[in-house]
């Protein structure tokens, strides 16, 4: 006998009920209403589920309550009844309904009480319940047993652990492969209550899911894109570029910005693209990403797998192919050993940044739009990332770069910007300017070293590059916001080096230089300062090493 033959699963009284009939005073019980409301419910609704007649015994009395009604189809008409917001039981959310009040109560648990059973799983009760199990090993396994109660209330978790039940009976994994009483406990746990909407199901994945990144994160994986970021980028596109029928993300991490992007074109009232796609780095993440889309969006995809920079297969997307594209690339590492790829039209950029940007210019299909996250550094980096630069500015391939704040990512306070970007050749102009929006200073701090953008942060963000790209296509030009955003002229961005860097154009409002943009003069001083900086910190740097070094030879280390 196996641990998920000795525990309840929480699921398998729900895989019963056909079986279970209740009487009208059972139906108000369970759904916390009186009497005459399930009479009502059954006089006015002529889809109200049908009674079928039960043998009278036990002293009942003879009459209409020897009729019952299947639970089965109980749940699934009351499923459509939301429960009124003055009538919520304390603890239910909003959008409960009262067949979560009756699979609640017929399994023995909480309607709407998910969200809350998982941050007790995912929180104070995870390292009793793990044990030595990694924290991201343990988070993975709660989030695929999330996913399924989610996606698939009262039968999910059910055939989880049948295919658990399978797997240890075939093949008599090991406890570290198949945790078996780990996974029995948390489908005991999450069987026993439901989300008491879509909104709280999706929520309850996206907080193991947040949690996982991070522990992931510390174990050495990749960092993902904060979600205040993802919605700026998200927004933007499905705001500039309308009937996209391309969607994809070369890099696609956990799927979030697919996500978001999905988010913002739902949103807007806008038609889902009927063709959503990307690659993803490593297996583990591809099947996270595929589980995030499909609790959010009800997609089944089957995302791709590449590698982390496009060089090393250069042909794995046809040229021109996408409408909108989305990512948010490695960056700071380096192409080693690899011939320029035919996509290298603007320069040879050994770092995966400017490998990445080269690829997904090339990739745009005509009129479309792309919007990458990358370092700060990208936009003043000297060498070969300025001739990079030039090219994509002198071809009308940039269109709007926006300054973010440190410190958005959970691990790191590297500095970070959105570049947006457009198919070469699409939206020129006989004035062609790129607009550049200075969000360094915006954002709310969340804990002590993370920050985060807020709605209306979010809105701004947004909002700039809509009101530029509006004007632009009108033949009209964008004033800008002061301290905030200002439209730049290529000839003027060619003065200063290629210098793609919101501090630069866009000056504080009420400043004396608020009304200049720094000369070319001013610019290479300012970056033979910084220069000058970083190679003193470098030297700094070295010393430190070589002095830790000394001391570990001093004691045989």
């Amino acid at each position: 006998m196996t641990d998920f033959d000795t525990q309840r699963s929480g699921t398998g009284a729900e895989a019963e009920l056909a079986e279970v009939l209740l009487s009208r005073p059972d139906i108000a019980r369970l759904t916390g209403v009186k009497r005459p409301a399930v009479t009502n419910w059954e006089r006015r609704h002529a889809d109200f589920p049908r009674p079928v007649t039960v043998g009278t015994g036990g002293g009942e009395a003879v009459g209409a309550e020897s009729e019952r009604f299947r639970a089965d189809e109980l749940l699934a008409w009351l499923s459509g009844r939301t429960v009124a917001v003055n009538a919520l039981r304390p603890g239910e959310l909003a959008g409960a309904t009262y067949g979560d009040r009756l699979r609640a109560g017929l399994t023995g648990g909480m309607a709407g009480g998910l969200f809350r059973a998982v941050e007790r799983l995912a929180g104070p009760e995870a390292d009793r319940l793990r044990g030595p199990m990694p924290l991201d090993r343990y988070l993975l396994w709660l989030l695929y047993l999330v996913l399924n109660q989610v996606v698939e209330p009262g039968k999910g978790l059910a055939k989880a652990v049948d295919s658990f039940r399978g797997m240890v009976r075939d093949y008599d994994p090991s406890e570290e492969v198949v945790p078996r009483h780990l996974l029995a406990t948390l489908a005991d746990t999450l069987g026993r209550t439901s989300a008491g909407s879509v909104q709280e199901g999706r929520a309850a994945f996206d907080h193991v899911l947040v949690l996982w990144r991070a522990a992931q994160a510390r174990e050495g994986g990749a960092f993902f894109t904060p979600p205040s970021v993802s919605r700026v980028m998200a927004g933007a596109l499905a705001a500039v570029r309308p009937g996209a029928v391309r969607v994809h993300d070369p890099y696609g991490r956990t799927g979030e910005l697919l996500v978001a992007y999905l988010d913002a074109v739902a949103t807007q009232a806008g038609s889902a693209p009927p063709q959503v796609g990307g690659r993803v780095p490593e297996p583990l993440e591809r099947q996270v990403a595929e589980m995030n889309l499909r609790v959010h969006h009800g997609l089944a995809l089957r995302l791709d797998e590449g590698p982390f920079t496009p060089a090393y297969d250069p042909f794995a997307d046809p040229p021109g192919a996408f409408d909108v594209l989305l990512t948010n690339p490695p960056f700071g590492r380096r192409v080693e050993n690899v011939a320029p790829p035919p996509y290298w039209a603007f320069g040879t950029a050994r770092r995966t940044e400017f490998d990445w940007l080269q690829y997904i210019v090339s990739r745009l299909a005509p009129e479309g739009r792309a919007a990458v996250l990358l370092p700060a550094g990208a936009s003043f980096n000297a060498g070969a990332a300025e001739t990079v630069r030039a090219g994509l500015v002198e071809t009308g391939a940039m269109e709007c770069v926006i300054g973010l704040p440190a410190g958005l990512f959970a691990l790191t306070a590297v500095k970070t910007q959105i570049w947006f970007l457009r198919a070469p050749g699409s939206g020129e102009t006989t004035d062609p300017e790129v607009l550049f929006v200075a969000g360094e200073d915006l954002g709310h701090r969340l804990t002590r070293t993370q920050w985060a953008l807020t709605d209306d942060d979010i809105a701004r963000l947004v909002g700039e590059y809509v009101s530029w790209h509006t004007a632009r296509a009108a033949g009209r030009p964008f004033p800008g916001t002061p301290g905030l955003s200002q439209g730049v002229p290529v000839r003027d961005i060619a003065d200063h080096g290629h210098s793609l860097d919101p501090s630069l154009y866009v000056r504080p409002p009420g400043s004396a230089s608020a009304a200049r943009v720094a000369g070319p003069a001013e610019t290479r001083e300012r970056l033979a300062r910084l220069t000058e900086e970083t190679a003193a910190l470098h030297a700094k740097a070295e010393a430190a090493d070589a002095q830790a070094t000394r001391w570990l030879r001093r004691y045989g280390l």
